[in-house]
């Protein structure tokens, strides 16, 4: 830290409990000096000579007061004051970046200027701000904090800009020009623990982080550092990526509990103007922060009620970098149901608008001879998100409370995402299948049609052919689907039975779950289909064998189900697609 020391006689100043200060000299005490509630038993001309504020006081007291001058508002207190009064009698005084902003501000109080006298207290400090403090890193995060309790002279005499501007240019400096210690606690590589390999006999310097700055500056209360950040920014020389650390680490030191995604400590109105403010600061380019951290800002804010326009703001900002997050990140508490299924709901909702606006953006440049690459990026982007909402709903089909319909529009929002596989989706359904037991069979069958048997996988249809919770529609259908993967891998298959059979099963029947009868003959029947799978290394005997067994039971299923959609007159293009829309 640097400092200065001004003046050269021993200190005699001398107290007399908290509200009393002499000066202890052989001379009389001739004038007292009231500063707020402590009396100060000084003399005139060391004063008077170096004060013009003082010199104007003495002059317009009358005769009965002449010995007593009243300063109620002097920046500082009682500590600045006596400063400025060691000053005028030339004792030693020491100036350092706790106490040079408040001697600076009484010394223009008092008016201590060159015109009074040369050499005066506020050239002095100025020389020292200006050759030493704002030269210095740290010391001048400290004077930008010392300044709060000095407004508004601080910001008059320009003492708050001056410090701004003096750590926005250090934070803006080319790394390699850095020789400053500064705070850097993240975790260290080999080489910067000092275990990498001597270069010729000499190890070399570490490079400095473009970061360096971040942790220092999280010392300042949030009013200055929003000022610190906003005048690092308009600089326009750190990149977005870097602001984005810094307010991360911001966040993480300043709000209790954020890491964890609570909130701590009482003081709700401090917590919310700072998630505000950091919300408010967030760079404008994309990927700048981390979605993760976005989305737990999020939670926070609502939990400290923000303002809706921040929220949505938000939001907007995680929907287009969505396929980044986790399905732990999406799991926000709410007050009605376990997770508050509607935020992600909109934040899905986000992320399709960016990706529809982006694609309409490609289209109006079609010309572009790269326009293949966004394309895919974005259809990689979308297969991810229908994962991670997948994923999502697996876990919320725990909640006892989660309405159907909920779930059901989450899903039907990625529904045109393309996906190889259903099993997440499979997963999911079957989650909730079992969580809520009392579905009637209009609801089982709602849900189930979200899925596309035909995009399970060969372990997902042997679970799903045994899962008692699926309407015995569905069940079939995961057969069929196992036939046609069969009939395009070059196995035999059955001819689809004909449309002359009857039979007495109703619609009912077939939205009904499984019995036990059924489950095992449909067992029985996927275990056929799949000895075809692994034909390579039987002889043609066992293949034809398996085929024949597969189709005798594949006929009487299907039979059931031909003949009920002809009697009703319901066979369209949909009960032959293999999916779970019928």
């Amino acid at each position: 830290m640097k400092f200065m020391k001004l003046g050269s006689k021993p200190d005699s100043f001398q107290a007399e409990g908290d509200n009393i200060r002499y000066v202890a000299t052989e001379l009389a005490t001739d004038v007292v000096v009231n500063v707020g509630d402590v009396k100060f038993y000084l003399h005139k001309f060391p004063l008077l000579s170096k004060s013009e504020h003082l010199q104007k006081l003495v002059a317009s007291t009358n005769d009965e007061n002449g010995d007593e001058i009243l300063i109620q508002e002097i920046p500082g207190g009682p500590a600045a004051f006596e400063i400025c009064a060691k000053f005028c009698y030339g004792m030693a005084v020491t100036l350092n970046a706790y106490n040079v902003v408040a001697a600076r501000c009484a010394a223009e109080y008092l008016e201590m200027y060159e015109s009074v006298e040369k050499g005066n207290l506020v050239y002095k400090i100025d020389i020292f701000l200006n050759s030493s403090i704002f030269r210095s890193w740290k010391d001048s995060i400290i004077i930008l904090q010392t300044t709060k309790s000095l407004l508004p002279w601080a910001e008059e005499l320009k003492l708050v800009s001056r410090c701004l501007d003096s750590i926005a240019s250090k934070a803006c400096m080319d790394t390699n020009m850095v020789e400053w210690s500064y705070t850097y606690s993240r975790k260290k590589l080999p080489s910067e623990n000092g275990k990498d390999p001597l270069w010729n006999g000499v190890r070399k310097p570490q490079a400095v982080p473009r970061d360096w700055w971040v942790e220092d500056l999280c010392e300042l209360q949030i009013d200055l550092y929003k000022r610190a950040i906003t005048t690092i920014i308009k600089k326009g020389r750190v990149s977005s990526d870097v602001i984005g650390e810094a307010l991360m680490a911001y966040t993480l030191r300043r709000l209790p509990g954020f890491s964890k995604g609570i909130v701590l400590g009482s003081d709700v109105t401090k917590h919310r103007s700072l998630a505000e403010t950091i919300v408010r600061l967030l760079p404008a380019e994309k990927g700048s922060v981390p979605c993760g951290f976005m989305l737990r800002l999020l939670r926070a804010a609502m939990l400290l009620e923000c303002e809706e326009t921040g929220r949505n703001e938000l939001m907007r900002r995680i929907g287009q970098q969505l396929d980044e997050a986790t399905v732990a990140d999406l799991l926000i508490q709410s007050p009605t149901t376990e997770y508050n299924v509607d935020t992600v709901q909109g934040l899905v909702e986000k992320f399709v608008a960016y990706e529809q606006n982006a694609r309409s953006a490609l289209l109006v440049d079609s010309d572009d001879q790269e326009n293949r690459s966004p394309k895919s990026a974005a259809d990689a982007s979308k297969a991810v998100v229908a994962k991670l909402v997948e994923g999502y709903l697996a876990e919320i089909a725990r909640d006892p409370n989660l309405p159907l319909s909920k779930f059901v529009h989450l899903a039907e929002t990625v529904s045109g995402f393309g996906r190889a596989s259903h099993d997440g989706l499979y997963r999911a359904i079957d989650m909730y299948l079992k969580e809520h037991p009392g579905m009637s069979k209009s609801e089982r069958k709602r849900i189930c049609r979200l899925m596309d048997c035909r995009r399970l996988s060969a372990d997902a249809c042997v679970h799903a052919v045994q899962n008692e919770r699926l309407p015995l529609r569905v069940v079939v259908q995961v057969l069929f689907s196992e036939q046609v993967r069969q009939a395009a891998s070059g196995v035999d298959t059955p001819e689809l039975p004909g449309s002359s059979r009857s039979t007495t099963n109703t619609e009912e029947d077939w939205d009904a779950v499984p019995t036990a009868e059924d489950i095992k003959a449909l067992k029985g029947e996927l275990a056929t289909l799949r000895l075809g799978r692994s034909g390579s290394d039987r002889d043609l005997n066992e293949k034809v064998a398996a085929s024949k067994m597969k189709g005798v039971v594949l006929s009487k299923i299907f039979s059931k189900l031909w003949s009920n959609k002809e009697r009703n007159g319901e066979i369209s293009s949909s009960d032959t697609s293999g999916s779970a829309t019928a």
